[in-house]
């Protein structure tokens, strides 16, 4: 009996992702094949999202575009896949190479605030500065990718760690702010 309700959640799952992607390719997003969606959010400017084949997000996962309207302001490379309640927010440009692995809870942003004396800060224009993460990347649970970093291919993020420079390839970086502590080389 447990086989058969086990089998009957996995089909009512698959069939949710299939709805979901139709329902977003409906409202703009490219998505490039199939892509296996949870529940996920995406409020607005579906046409600046693309995900290509076989990208997974989970329970929670939000895409946030905002700013001028473009195609591939925010891309989620092919079999990446991005764990609970990860966000992104792309202003200028976000991009994941194909493989990459998202842990829960992490933040991906690609501007600031400025914040010029004499001016309230949420008065004040955003700073973009694109943000790439490499293919098979990992970044642990809780972290956070600030504007303008590069995360090079294979490179490791620690859970919990603040990246605001660029982290070369195949490096393992930790902490806040994140520092190369070795090389999986």
């Amino acid at each position: 009996m447990r086989s058969i309700l086990q089998w009957c959640v996995r089909i009512g799952g698959g069939l949710a992702s299939r709805r979901r992607n139709l329902w977003y390719r409906a409202l703009g997003v490219r998505i490039e094949g199939y892509c296996w969606l949870r529940d996920i959010r995406i409020p607005r400017q579906w046409e600046d999202i693309r995900l290509e084949k076989g990208a997974g997000l989970d329970h929670g996962v939000v895409l946030l575009c905002s700013g001028e309207r473009r195609p591939d302001k925010l891309v989620l490379g092919r079999e990446c896949y991005v764990n609970r309640y990860t966000i992104f927010d792309a202003h200028e440009h976000i991009e994941v190479g194909p493989r990459a692995m998202f842990g829960p809870y992490c933040y991906i942003t690609d501007a600031d605030h400025s914040f010029e004396p004499g001016r309230a800060v949420m008065d004040q224009p955003m700073r973009p500065a694109p943000v790439v993460i490499g293919e098979e990347a990992w970044v642990g649970g809780h972290a956070v990718i600030l504007p303008g970093v590069r995360i090079g291919r294979g490179a490791v993020i620690g859970a919990g760690s603040i990246v605001n420079k660029d982290i070369p390839d195949n490096a393992i970086a930790v902490g806040t702010p994140a520092r190369v502590v070795r090389r999986r080389e």
